[in-house]
């Protein structure tokens, strides 16, 4: 029979690191409990376990746990983090991995070898694409693929939405081929105005206030279920996917920069999640529930229902859009581990001929060591550090601390000093010669 043993205090700290980042909601008892039943020769107390998850910052405030959206460090409220579980990495690329740096920073990912500046690290599909509107106005106008978003040509590869045929209400969505359209029963239907007339309201909302973060977690919320009713064992990946993403509530983002003193309008998020349930969960006439009864067969576990459909969950997913999309609309598995710096080694460009709208390249914009974290910039970086860290502040980053970012501050500070030496030395000579 094996000795227990007790393990030293840096193997101690990366465990619970690691069981924290893959269990961010769990108290001090319940990690202290996975801790041993996941490293089953070990002997440690619940005392032990408490103390290194204080020291490293880990320990869920009371409104962290009840929330699960955000993580409190030093005061400061930041977006919760967690490593995916079986995410294959190897299916994008070999180059990086994840990691795990800590609260307030999250996970990221680092090289695994040299990389050199100009090389393509890896290429990258949407999880969903919620388009900038000027190319969502082209799909509904049946211009571009409804899925992909490329602009359709006159082709006879093009495929109208199937549904249209036999609906009263027509649906304009338009395929560029059989492979986009095939990909596009994993969302499309629930979002399809003749086979879930409910969802019309919801995108028409989207669309007149601009809402990005809204468009994003409508695609999401269509893809979860209708994947849930096709395979439920690809279900159990995409939700992980979407509950690994960045995430941090509204209302946590709303006591921070974002909303600079200006109370956030709740009567409109209250409106979007009405017309999300209608959507989704209780559509408002006996027409729409019997289309969406025909879609939704199979109701989701109770459990995740929560998670999708309580208001602060809402809330809560509309915050995770908003930090993980792509600038022009995307959502991406592994472009989302990615962190910020003002002086990022990544750029993430649109450059595939056939798929330039939805796929991402993630190209070196300068040679990139081993070990060396793969950053990009969440902010414009020909701005000045106040107004780059103001702006991080808004999304709810916290102050920037990158490299770039103190050397500027540091710069400034010399500066503000030899002014205020300057003027000093101004004012003596204007009282040494009388000058008022």
């Amino acid at each position: 029979m094996a000795t227990n043993i007790s393990p030293s205090e840096n193997d101690l700290k990366q465990a619970l690191i690691d069981l924290r980042a893959s269990n961010p909601t769990l108290g001090i008892s319940k990690v202290h409990a996975l801790l041993l039943s996941t490293h089953t020769t070990w002997t440690v107390s619940e005392k032990r376990t408490k103390k290194v998850l204080q020291s490293e910052g880990l320990v869920l405030s009371s409104s962290a746990a009840k929330n699960a959206g955000a993580e409190s460090c030093g005061g400061v409220i930041y977006p919760s983090s967690r490593i995916l579980k079986g995410l294959d990495i190897s299916k994008f690329t070999r180059k990086v991995e994840v990691r795990y740096f800590g609260k307030s920073k999250g996970k990221g990912l680092v090289a695994k070898v040299k990389i050199a500046e100009g090389e393509t690290i890896w290429k990258e599909d949407p999880f969903i694409l919620a388009p900038e509107w000027e190319l969502f106005d082209l799909q509904v106008s049946s211009v571009a693929c409804a899925h992909c978003s490329t602009p359709l040509r006159d082709s006879p590869l093009v495929i109208p939405c199937r549904a249209t045929s036999s609906s009263a209400t027509s649906c304009t969505a338009k395929f560029c081929g059989r492979l986009c359209l095939s990909r596009s029963a994993r969302i499309h239907p629930l979002l399809c105005s003749s086979q879930n007339p409910a969802s019309v309201v919801l995108l028409a909302f989207a669309r007149k206030s601009r809402w990005m973060s809204l468009h994003a977690l409508v695609q999401c919320t269509a893809r979860l279920m209708l994947t849930y009713q096709q395979d439920e064992a690809s279900f159990w990946v995409d939700w992980e996917v979407f509950r690994g993403l960045a995430r941090l509530s509204m209302e946590e983002r709303a006591k921070g920069e974002w909303m600079k003193g200006v109370g956030p309008d709740r009567d409109t998020w209250k409106k979007a999640y009405m017309l999300y349930v209608h959507a989704f969960r209780e559509p408002p006439s006996a027409y729409d529930k019997k289309k969406f009864a025909k879609l939704v067969k199979r109701p989701l576990p109770e459990e995740i229902m929560h998670e999708l459909f309580d208001y602060d969950a809402f809330l809560c997913g509309l915050g995770s859009m908003s930090l993980n999309l792509e600038s022009h609309g995307g959502l991406y598995v592994l472009h989302s581990h990615m962190n910020h710096s003002c002086s990022p080694n990544i750029s993430a460009r649109h450059n595939e001929q056939r798929t330039a709208l939805s796929r991402i390249t993630a190209i070196a914009r300068r040679d990139i060591e081993p070990g060396e974290e793969l950053t990009l910039t969440y902010v414009d970086p020909s701005r000045g550090v106040k107004q780059r860290r103001s702006e991080l502040l808004e999304w709810g980053f916290g102050t920037c601390q990158c490299e770039r970012c103190r050397a500027e501050i540091e710069v400034a500070s010399q500066q503000d000093a030899s002014a205020v030496h300057e003027d000093d030395l101004e004012k003596e000579l204007k009282a040494g010669l009388g000058v008022v």
